[in-house]
């Protein structure tokens, strides 16, 4: 995991290159490794929740804890114009309405980030508090997917 989590940040790093000659496609594979990372963190806290693997308080703590983690970094960078699914088809789900709406993404980014509070209060506390908190952080997670991420390439 903490390879995982090393690789993906090293190449978030990247973006912050943008104005100094990163590519477009640079910026696309940095998004999608933080959200890799965050996908994988929120597979383990589901199945924690589901009983697919046995309850463990410190794997759920350290789940969440990463999330957190990641939830501060400044994914506005990932995001830079003419990288829409309209604009690299094949390279990313990202809708156009993104760039439109920016306000509306980070609002649902902020939705998602008080969730992740309450699953970090409710990490340690048993599978049945993970679960309900796992529902509150997938509906945020959802609203976003379903506003601004294509289901295909």
């Amino acid at each position: 995991m903490r390879k995982l989590l090393i690789s993906a940040v090293i190449a978030m790093t990247a973006t912050s290159a943008l104005a100094a000659g990163i590519t477009k496609e640079d910026a696309v594979e940095s998004r999608r490794a933080y959200y890799r990372v965050l996908g994988h963190d929120m597979a383990t806290l589901s199945a924690l929740a589901k009983g697919e693997i046995e309850y463990n308080a410190d794997t759920a703590k350290t789940a969440v804890a990463n999330m957190m983690l990641l939830g501060k970094y400044d994914t506005e960078r990932l995001y830079p114009a003419g990288t829409s699914n309209a604009d690299m088809p094949g390279k990313t789900r990202a809708l156009p309405v993104i760039w439109e709406d920016m306000d509306g993404l980070h609002a649902k980014a902020d939705a998602t980030n008080e969730a992740l509070v309450a699953m970090n209060e409710a990490a340690g506390e048993g599978r049945a508090a993970l679960g309900k908190a796992l529902g509150k952080l997938g509906g945020s997670c959802k609203g976003c997917h379903s506003d601004y991420r294509s289901k295909d390439f």
